[in-house]
């Protein structure tokens, strides 16, 4: 017999492009069915994707949801600094900085946190998301036959970027074109760091 689970996630995500071509989409999350942690998407100027986990746990889950390349499991550390953020995560070590709230950071606010994050809320949310962010979708479907909901609650843009992927330096902070193809939706094009709740409908066998 087939049921569904619901697995939400809450945390925050940031897409940063490069002024090399690699993007990043760094997902931290606070509260979930894994626990803590912080994982890592890579997409190459050569379209390669490239998933860096903490254990082996967040590599079958997330590579299950998403599309990779290759997965590397490796130490991932961010420390949250006052003036922005600083990952170490296997080949990957950047710095990046988080500006003001952004324009629809400032809208988003008010909605309580319990509407922002319901599946209802980002079925509403799609169709204007389509049609303002280009490339971006608050409801699809993911991998394995899940269905994912990302309901955003605020939002923050980003200032600067600097580090290093295996020794080549990243260069500056740029829009995150292409967009990576990790899923059904990518991040906004302007480089930014969203509070969200996603909630993944994963079917179960039992």
């Amino acid at each position: 017999m087939s049921t569904v689970v619901l697995d939400r996630f809450r945390g925050r995500i940031l897409g940063a492009g490069s002024t090399s071509g690699l993007r990043l989409v760094i997902g931290d999350w606070t509260c979930s069915p894994l626990g803590a942690f912080t994982d890592v998407m890579v997409a190459t100027a050569q379209e390669r994707r490239i998933l860096l986990a903490p254990d082996e746990a967040v590599a079958q889950y997330v590579s299950a949801t998403y599309t990779f390349d290759e997965v590397r499991l490796c130490p991932v550390t961010l420390v949250d600094a006052p003036d922005g953020w600083r990952l170490a995560a296997g080949p990957l070590s950047c710095q990046i900085g988080i500006g003001h709230r952004t324009a629809l950071g400032w809208l988003l606010r008010p909605v309580p946190e319990r509407v922002g994050g319901s599946r209802a809320f980002a079925r509403l949310c799609d169709p204007v998301a389509r049609r303002l962010l280009p490339g971006v979708r608050t409801v699809g479907s993911a991998g394995g036959g899940r269905r994912e909901y990302y309901g955003a609650h605020d939002q923050h843009r980003l200032t600067s970027l600097g580090g290093t992927w295996h020794g080549a330096d990243l260069g500056a902070l740029a829009p995150v074109l292409p967009a990576p193809r990790f899923g059904f939706s990518s991040t906004p094009a302007a480089p930014s760091l969203t509070r969200v709740t996603t909630t993944v409908v994963r079917p179960t066998v039992g």
